[in-house]
Parts: C-alpha cells; structure tokens; sequence
C-alpha cells in the first residue's frame, strides 16, 4: 500500500521533478502544497503541518538545540544564497565599510532568520565587526507587524528591539530613522531610486565571488525536514527522500545546462550563457551541492554562528543535525 505524505516547500527549479511528479519516492505519494517560504517557517516551526517540510536552517537548529524540534533534517539544502548584496546602508551616514556599522542602528525582518545569521558571521569573520555592538531592530521589511517566530534568550546587553507596530523597515530607512537594513527582498525604497538608499557593498557579486574564492563556503539557507514520527516508522524514508531531491536537482541542472548550450537563448537573460560559464569557473560542476561531507565547513559555521549569535543556548554538532541514515550519503 502506498503511503501518501504532505509535502511543503517553494516550487524552486530544483525540486520541480519532485513537484510535478517526475520524480517519485518508493513507496510514497508525495501531496505537494506551494508556499512561499516565510509562510512555510511560521507555521513549521509551530504547528508543523507538513509531513515534509522546507525549513529555516537557523530556527531548526535553535529547535533542535532546545530538543523541541518535530522534524529532524535531511542534507538536501532547498535554498542557498550569498547575502552581500542584502546589506542597506543609508548613503548620509558615513557608512564606508563593513565596521562602519558598528554602533549603528540596524533593521532585520528577524534576528534568528538564517539570513541574518549568515550575515552576522560573515560581518565578523571577514570583516572584523563585533555585531554585539550593533543596535537590531526587528520588523517586517514592508509589511508591518512581523514578529520573532521563536522565542529569542539574548543577553541584556544585547540590543534587540521590535519596531513599532505600524511601522515597517523600509519606512523607516527611508525617513533615516534605521542606518541600515539587512534583509533578503531589496527595501522598496532602493528599488526606486532613493538616493539616500545604497547597498553596502557597490558590487556585490565581486564581493561575493570573493568571499567564496576565499572560503570556499556557499551559505546554506534552508534544510528538507521529516517529521520525526514519520521517520521513526518508516527508517529507510530519510535516505529514499535524500535520494529523490538529489535527482531533481540533476534533472535541474542538466536543464540549465542544455539551456545556457543551446544555439537559441531559451530564456529572456541575454547573459545567461556568460553566467552559467562564470560560475562553473569559479565553483566547478557541482554548483549545489547536498549532502553533509560536501557542505561540512557551511555546516561547522553555521553551528559556531548560531552558539556565538546567542540564538542555540549550546554548540551543535553536525551529527546532530540530520537523520542517521543520510549521514554519510553521497552526492551523487
């Protein structure tokens, strides 16, 4: 008898074989609902309403590290972003460089969001910033009333405030009220042109092919989870799920591969050939890679930022991260 399974993730390239139904888990009917990943994360976290779902790599691991998590992780990394270009400065300021912002009163949709914690390392490994000494606020970017979706034990010297309740991080950046703005949508007021609105980084792509070149680290934004009960029944679903986004991401790549060859430019990016060669430079064939041995040192950070963050109360190990049977699966 086949068993079917909630699904709840965003329709990324990388999973549509899953979504469409082109790739298929033995055994298992997978019922997919679409939703943006904010959306996913609050409810996730709370009610946990999907049988497998994508989730917020920082709020899993606080989940887990306060042993109160109902999914347990599977190393197929939905979401990955470089976050250089989601740091915005008021140009006024005098904000120069990265240790500029020391001091500084800045706005985030959440302080635990993995975004934000990326960010946070990043700043301080790479550029010297003592984001302790930074002044957060948090709140929606352009929608008010955006709250922590868990519970945050910070210490009181740490200056961590929501902002008001009508008032959103964009409104507030753009009346010169925050000194910047970190957050993964560009603030509305950047994209219209505000002059008194720039990105910290003038070229954030340069910023962060170097960052990789140097680190070698692609940041790891969201993980696949499986409730634990699921799990618990069925011990071989971890590793077929494993197994099933893996495909999808090759089907994926393959795809963008024939597309960026093709004689005909299949999409409407006329430099998406020079892209997609520029990026294989830099990051090799396996630009997205899953499993756990290939993304160990994103891992290892992400268990030091989230301990030095004051987001886990505790240093995770990696091994504590994913179900045991997706350990030590390779990447195909």
């Amino acid at each position: 008898m086949t068993t079917t399974l909630s699904l709840g993730c965003w329709d990324y390239d990388r999973v549509k074989a899953v979504l469409d139904g082109r790739v298929t888990v033995n055994g298992f009917a997978l019922k997919p609902t679409v939703m943006a990943p904010t959306d996913i994360f609050a409810r996730a976290f709370t009610e946990a309403p999907f049988d497998v779902s994508e989730l917020s790599l920082s709020s899993y691991m606080l989940q887990v590290a306060n042993g109160n998590c109902a999914y347990v992780a599977i190393p197929a990394f939905l979401s990955r972003a470089f976050r250089h270009g989601g740091i915005f400065v008021r140009a006024d300021r005098g904000i120069k460089k990265p240790k500029d912002l020391q001091g500084r009163l800045v706005g985030v949709p959440e302080y635990q969001m993995t975004m934000a914690m990326w960010v946070r390392g990043i700043l301080q490994d790479e550029h010297g910033v003592d984001f302790r000494n930074i002044r957060w606020r948090t709140g929606g970017l352009h929608h008010a009333g955006r709250k922590e979706r868990l519970a945050l034990d910070l210490p009181a010297a740490m200056d961590v405030k929501p902002i008001g309740a009508t008032d959103t991080l964009n409104g507030l950046l753009a009346a010169g009220e925050l000194d910047a703005v970190v957050a993964p949508t560009m603030p509305a007021a950047f994209l219209a042109g505000d002059a008194n609105v720039r990105r910290l980084f003038a070229d954030p792509v340069a910023a962060e092919r170097a960052y990789y070149k140097k680190t070698g680290m692609f940041p790891i934004m969201h993980v696949l989870g499986l409730r634990r009960t699921i799990a618990d029944k069925h011990p071989n679903l971890a590793a077929e799920l494993f197994r099933a986004f893996v495909k999808a991401r090759d089907m994926a790549l393959t795809e963008l591969k024939v597309t960026a060859e093709a004689s005909a430019n299949r999409v409407m990016l006329p430099w998406f050939a020079a892209e997609w060669e520029a990026t294989r430079a830099l990051m090799g064939e396996g630009v997205w890679t899953y499993g756990v041995e290939k993304n160990i040192k994103e891992l290892e950070a992400a268990c030091r930022y989230s301990e030095e963050q004051n987001l886990a109360p505790r240093r995770l190990a990696v091994d504590e991260l994913f179900h045991p049977a997706t350990r030590d699966l390779a990447d195909a």
